[in-house]
């Protein structure tokens, strides 16, 4: 695997657990013994916050590299994790919607922020649940796409969007990019979960979708109050043992996955 393995974290439809798997995977990457950088672009900062940090008291941001044409490497900061590092974001992020498709080539901004060396195992992109200009950029300058997606009717329905952005990406600026499905908030005593699981099964393919499972797990919601990932808070909770078996997967799928695409 080259350096910098870049993936996204997207789904329009808000509450599917997206910035939960940001800094989940992130945490059980470091402790698989890789270099992780995490970057919140959402303005809501949540991301942020789960790591420990208070937006408004950054002066340097992602809003300052896609807006300002700042190097990302000016605006890493460092978590209480080792190995965890983070660009943090806050509310000036908010007006990139209406800036950012004004400049040319504006969807690569991010891409060619990371073209300097960087030394990190994984780059991980926290999108905020919107298909607009902040999520094509992170589309654009990832390699995988992870759609964290719950089994319920309103989250499997806004993967039709999801699917169109990734064409959209593929024919115009990323054509290698490839995507998963990462079920998130699941109870299998729920039947209409189980039945929609079934159903994202066939519609995608077992390609398609992510092996591992992220069942429902109270721990989950309070790791963020700390500032820290699920498994260095509890470390054997039900989902930090699912977050470390998703960085299994990945690790092992990752040279497979690139060899291929998916429709």
């Amino acid at each position: 695997m080259s350096m910098n393995y870049t993936i996204a974290i997207a789904n329009e439809k808000g509450g599917v657990a997206k910035t939960t798997t940001a800094v989940s995977l992130a945490g059980a990457l470091v402790q698989m013994g890789k270099r992780i950088l995490v970057v919140d672009l959402d303005p809501q900062s949540n991301l942020t916050l789960a790591l420990g940090h208070i937006p408004h008291h950054k002066e340097m941001t992602i809003a300052s590299v896609l807006l300002n044409s700042e190097k990302i490497s000016n605006a890493i900061t460092q978590t209480q994790i080792e190995n965890l590092d983070l660009v943090p974001s806050n509310s000036e992020l908010g007006v990139a919607e209406r800036f950012l498709p004004v400049r040319k080539n504006y969807d690569t901004i991010l891409k060619n922020s990371l073209g300097g060396f960087l030394d990190y195992d994984y780059i991980i992109f926290d999108c905020p649940p919107a298909l607009g200009a902040v999520t094509l950029n992170a589309l654009t300058a990832a390699n995988l796409l992870i759609i964290p997606t719950q089994a319920e009717y309103f989250s499997a329905y806004a993967l039709k969007n999801m699917m169109a952005a990734i064409r959209q990406v593929r024919s115009q600026n990323n054509p290698m990019m490839i995507y998963r499905i990462l079920v998130t908030m699941y109870d299998s005593r729920i039947r209409a979960h189980r039945t929609l699981h079934e159903q994202l099964i066939t519609t995608f393919g077992k390609d398609g979708l992510l092996e591992t499972i992220v069942e429902i797990d109270t721990k989950l919601r309070e790791s963020p109050i700390i500032g820290i990932p699920i498994m260095h808070y509890v470390s054997k909770s039900r989902s930090a043992l699912q977050y470390r078996a998703l960085a299994e997967e990945l690790i092992e799928n990752v040279g497979e996955m690139e060899e291929k695409t998916f429709a």
